[in-house]
């Protein structure tokens, strides 16, 4: 249905502009989020589907292409762009470099030169059941046959797409989350997104921001198929992309519940299972519990490249207990397959258990939160607010107040100006977050780029904030727009993820942190002053 909503995009002229301007609300895949009609001219080429992959791209893409045409080097470009928008941990290739360049990971037998098993070597596939047993505390040991390797868990997602879904069918998602997604199970499968839409509201049965609840699951399936869309599966990101939040086990098993009760699969994305940086945050992987409500339906992935520092080499598992899914995935495996010698490096990687725990995961988490560390620190004297979380490479930021009238295309606008003074960010749009004004950045990088970056983003900010006051001036007697938040109206500032029953041990510092936040980022004494009074 999408594809064909686009078909006749270049010939036919108005299709994309219709696309373009249709409420978000009336269509399930946002098109302008992802697509950039401007300039665009159909190829004779390409297909219909070619011609859409030709645009495909927001400003994760833009960003991205920019970045790599002139990254920042402290010696040969310092005046470069500081990548603070891709998702990668730039904190431990002394570790990692020294570890895969060992004699061990030396090996050219034949067998890692022929075709393999599909589904990997099986070398490979009990390893990963032994590591995955151990660091997700499965209560019983898990079983090689019921994993599958693929080169990337964007594989993976492309091919779970394929063989839950039919063309035009659906996947069930709340946002903001990671925006390859899309790209991962729309560009092939035609498969589309039902986006779950969670707000910074704290209301209701939310008690932090951006919090997933089954009645907000619940909602969005039955508006889907009040629509005639029919919905096959649920994507859990756990922890979550880009919030850094963590789902306790109750909430996990309320969200299996709900899939359970509507027959859907779930596909649960554990790719920064090890990237927990703090003590005081516990994770819970879906393989680790006691019973699972639909075994037969759950899906769990999981990749060395986000919790061992390789983005570089893509290699992506899935477990699944389901023969008929394995075997279909299966099939894909000829088309993302993850070379020999590669399968044989990982494999060596994961058995080697000392290192991994006295070595690299002390190593890597003391690195994260020392990172994590100095770039909230930096915000907070900024008086930014932002979700203080303790997983992943990520904090979201909250630069509403930025935003004159609190629109995707002022968001947008604020990107490029990062952007054009060498800094990449990640916007809110990119991960369709439904509230414009919100940013991820990347901390996982070293100090130097760190420092810098942040020394950018204050000039940029207050920049902006200079020229919002000056506007002000011009105009004090009109009122701020509805788009624009008073970061004094809510509690964006958390410490760290509290289950209900530990609210209440909540440490005076962090009230007196709160506090102080509160008071940074207040524009009253701005907007208040003795001239205005006179």
């Amino acid at each position: 249905q999408a594809l064909s909503e686009i078909e006749g995009m270049g010939g036919r002229g108005s299709n994309l502009q219709e696309i373009r301007v249709r409420p978000l609300a009336k269509r399930r895949v946002d098109i302008h989020s992802f697509c950039n009609p401007g300039g665009f001219q159909r190829s004779p080429y390409l297909s219909a589907r070619g011609n859409f992959a030709n645009v495909f791209q927001g400003s994760t893409e833009e960003g991205y292409k920019a970045y790599h045409a002139d990254k920042y080097d402290e010696d040969k470009n310092p005046n470069g762009i500081i990548n603070f928008g891709t998702s990668e941990n730039k904190l431990c290739f002394d570790l990692m470099s020294k570890r895969l360049t060992q004699a061990d990971m030396n090996l050219m037998d034949p067998s890692l030169l022929q075709y393999p098993d599909w589904k990997g070597h099986l070398f490979l596939r009990e390893e990963v059941a032994r590591f995955l047993t151990y660091y997700c505390k499965a209560p019983a040991p898990l079983k090689a046959e019921n994993v599958i390797v693929l080169n990337g868990c964007g594989s993976l997602f492309s091919a779970l797409a394929t063989v839950l879904c039919d063309p035009g069918e659906a996947v069930l998602i709340a946002t903001p989350f990671y925006g390859g997604i899309t790209q991962s199970i729309f560009l092939y499968g035609n498969v589309k997104l039902v986006y779950v839409y969670l707000d910074s509201k704290i209301t209701g049965t939310s008690t932090r921001p951006f919090q997933l609840t089954v009645e907000k699951l619940e909602k969005a399936l039955q508006d889907a198929r009040a629509e005639g869309v029919t919905v096959r599966a649920l994507i859990l990101l756990n922890p979550q992309n880009p919030l850094g939040d963590i789902y306790s086990l109750s909430e996990l098993r309320d969200y299996l519940e709900f899939a359970k009760r509507h027959e859907l699969h779930v596909i649960v994305d554990e790719i920064y299972m090890l990237s927990v940086f703090d003590e005081s945050a516990t994770f819970h992987s879906v393989l680790g519990m006691d019973r699972l409500p639909d075994p037969q339906r759950t899906h769990v992935m999981w990749g060395i490249t986000k919790d061992f520092a390789v983005s570089g080499i893509r290699f992506g598992t899935l477990y699944t207990e389901n023969q008929d899914v394995a075997n279909a995935v299966a099939s894909l495996c000829y088309f993302h397959g993850v070379c020999g010698p590669v399968q044989h490096q990982v494999a060596q990687l994961l058995r080697d258990r000392d290192w991994i725990n006295q070595v690299y995961l002390r190593a890597n988490h003391a690195r994260l939160k020392a990172a994590h560390t100095y770039v909230t620190d930096e915000l907070k004297t900024l008086g930014v607010p932002f979700l203080n979380r303790n997983a992943g490479f990520f904090v979201w930021i909250d630069f509403r107040k930025y935003l004159k009238t609190g629109t995707f295309e002022e968001e947008l606008l604020l990107w490029k100006r990062f952007l054009d003074n060498k800094v990449l960010l990640s916007c809110g749009k990119a991960f369709e977050c439904s509230e414009p004004g919100w940013f991820r950045i990347i901390f996982a990088d070293k100090t130097h780029r760190l420092q810098l970056g942040m020394q950018r983003i204050r000039k940029v900010l207050e920049e902006r904030e200079q020229e919002i006051l000056a506007e002000e001036k011009e105009q004090p007697c009109q009122s701020d727009q509805d788009g624009k938040a008073d970061s004094t109206d809510e509690v964006i500032f958390v410490s760290r993820h509290q289950d209900p029953t530990c609210a209440s041990s909540s440490s005076l510092g962090d009230l007196i942190g709160l506090l102080q936040q509160q008071m940074r980022s207040s524009d009253w004494l701005q907007k208040n002053t003795a001239e205005q009074f006179a």
